[in-house]
């Protein structure tokens, strides 16, 4: 065989295998990892989903469990509300987003414990790095540089 045509059959093959992939995951539903959070792409975590996370990755209480739910319940109310409202410029809308969030870590943050507090801001600073945007994107002040 000729170089050619061996590098024709490598590139058809990784091509079946991709357009192979794409459709599997396509057909998985948010239960079956449907995402890299357990939701579709582009669509926000509910708030029983983000619940859960924070209670695998903080070990929350059953307790502190009862306590944070309304309070994400609430956010993804607001979230949503402002979502709809086309009639913000979207400055605007990223900025009450961000009002938002920090209003939803300032009631969280009393329910936890010190070491949880420790762990929920490092999942917060993350989760904000892990975001695309130049917004998410910029170091806080203060805070020391991403490690490579």
């Amino acid at each position: 065989m000729t170089m050619k045509k061996m590098e024709l059959i490598r590139v058809a093959a990784i091509l079946a295998v991709l357009a192979g992939s794409t459709l599997v995951y396509a057909q998985m539903g948010p239960q079956q990892g449907g995402g890299p959070y357990g939701h579709g792409p582009g669509q926000p975590m509910t708030a029983e989903q983000r619940l859960q996370r924070m209670t695998r990755q903080l070990n929350l209480s059953d307790a502190q469990q009862q306590l944070i739910k309304p309070i994400l319940e609430n956010e993804a109310k607001q979230m949503q509300s402002l979502h709809e409202d086309s009639s913000l410029p979207q400055q605007d809308r990223m900025s009450k987003m961000m009002q938002i969030r920090q209003g939803t870590s300032e009631q969280i943050k009393p329910i936890l414990s010190a070491d949880q507090q420790q762990k929920y801001e490092q999942m917060m600073s993350r989760q904000g790095r892990d975001r695309s945007g130049p917004a998410q994107n910029q170091p806080q002040a203060g805070a020391p540089p991403p490690q490579q």
